[in-house]
């Protein structure tokens, strides 16, 4: 079951000339629901100045599905897909929560890095495991 990982509102500093939210705000609320993610599967930020680990987004694959107009609330169910050695691929769904509807999709596939080395590490056990606990069932 997809975890709920952000909730947000569509502000008019964020619509774009036709009057819905510009791409950059979906990235922005993607990004930030990805974080919650991590944390879910075990990760945690402050392994940024204590470990020197974190992440690198290797990939996104968004479809656009319908618009989001200015007022408009919505939130962001995501979950895992894949595990692998040295990267986590996740979903992310953004629905108007006004009706359910189905507003934009994200693949993405992250890298745990090595902020120092700028080159990608194994996954720690604990997040392989936590994240193993969050992959979605087909």
């Amino acid at each position: 079951m997809p975890s709920l990982t952000y909730q947000g509102v569509v502000y008019p500093a964020q619509c774009d000339a036709m009057g819905h939210m510009n791409v950059q705000y979906y990235i922005a609320a993607f990004d930030q629901a990805l974080w919650h993610l991590m944390a879910a599967a075990g990760y945690s930020a402050d392994w940024i100045t204590t470990r020197k680990e974190g992440w690198a987004d290797r990939r996104y694959e968004i479809d656009f599905r319908r618009e989001l107009p200015v007022g408009s609330l919505f939130e962001i169910h995501s979950s895992v897909v894949k595990v692998g050695r040295t990267s986590l691929t996740t979903q992310h769904r953004l629905t108007n929560k006004a009706d359910d509807a189905p507003c934009a999709e994200l693949l993405a596939v992250s890298v745990y890095f090595d902020l120092a080395a700028r080159q990608s590490l194994p996954l720690p056990a604990a997040i392989v495991a936590a994240a193993g606990n969050l992959v979605e069932a087909p």
